[in-house]
């Protein structure tokens, strides 16, 4: 069985521990046969080089993270292959300079993720304090059109934790709305990816992102699904893939995706 894990970090990001190369090692320990290095994409809409500098890395560390994952390929290719990614945030004002970065390196896969809501990370615990029902439908309504907006950039082949804004407001996922539907069908229609991203066990909701329920909405939607560790730290590696693989089964998917070269390849569960 191939065994593959999409969305690793590594310490350029400022929050991650660990080269490249022990996410590699991890993963050969843990016997997979796939590993994708995605680390977070510098603020290219920033003119500053390095923005947010425990966030992502900084502008001019970016073509060395390519030619180090890429030499990291050919150096492993006999013991596992490494695939080519980057987890890119989306912001609309700015896709068009991202696209033309993105466009110069030999990408294997795009993971696009949200993790802003205006001027502040969806992670700042404090942008929940006191909002009431109404508010926070709000925000998961606007943070799901940006999801939508994303899937329909063309940008990426993955999109990434679609409701990490749970992170640390468990209780958003409750709140009812019509946006969640309307995202995975747009998603579906532009047959991008989502990945079950284990870190959310990290955060206060607990579990994985997106939730059984999306799940199974995203399968009603026809929406491809791969798998993703969101590890930042190289233990992290592979975490939880057999019981992703089993609940996947249960919902009713019978294959789950990569990529490689941005072609699409199927895995049957």
């Amino acid at each position: 069985m191939t065994r593959f894990d999409l969305h690793t970090h590594h310490a350029r990001c400022g929050h991650a521990q660990g080269e490249i190369r022990d996410y590699i090692e991890s993963a050969i320990g843990s016997g997979l046969s796939i590993i994708g290095i995605s680390d977070h994409s510098p603020f290219f809409g920033s003119a500053s080089d390095h923005l947010h500098p425990s966030i992502s890395m900084a502008k001019s560390e970016f073509p060395r993270y390519i030619r180090e994952v890429l030499e990291l390929k050919e150096a492993y290719k006999d013991k596992i292959e490494v695939l080519l990614g980057v987890e890119s945030d989306f912001f609309a004002e700015h896709a068009e300079i991202y696209k033309a970065v993105y466009d110069k390196y030999p990408f294997d896969y795009r993971i696009g993720s949200i993790h802003w809501l205006g001027d502040t990370s969806i992670f700042d615990r404090s942008r929940w304090d006191g909002l009431d029902e109404q508010q926070l439908r709000q925000q998961k309504e606007a943070y799901f059109g940006l999801i939508a907006q994303s899937a329909r950039s063309g940008m990426f082949e993955i999109l990434g934790h679609i409701d990490a804004l749970k992170g640390f407001c468990p209780e958003i996922s409750d709140i009812p709305t019509n946006a969640v539907d309307q995202t995975l069908q747009v998603i579906g229609q532009c047959q991008v990816a989502i990945e079950i991203n284990t870190s959310g066990k990290t955060k206060d909701c607990g579990g994985w992102y997106p939730s059984d329920s999306i799940l199974e909405r995203a399968l009603y939607f026809g929406v491809p699904v791969t798998f993703g560790s969101d590890a930042h730290v190289p233990e992290r590696v592979g975490d939880d893939f057999e019981q992703v693989r089993s609940k996947l089964k249960e919902i009713g998917f019978d294959h789950w995706v990569y990529f490689r070269q941005k072609q699409l390849q199927k895995i049957a569960l």
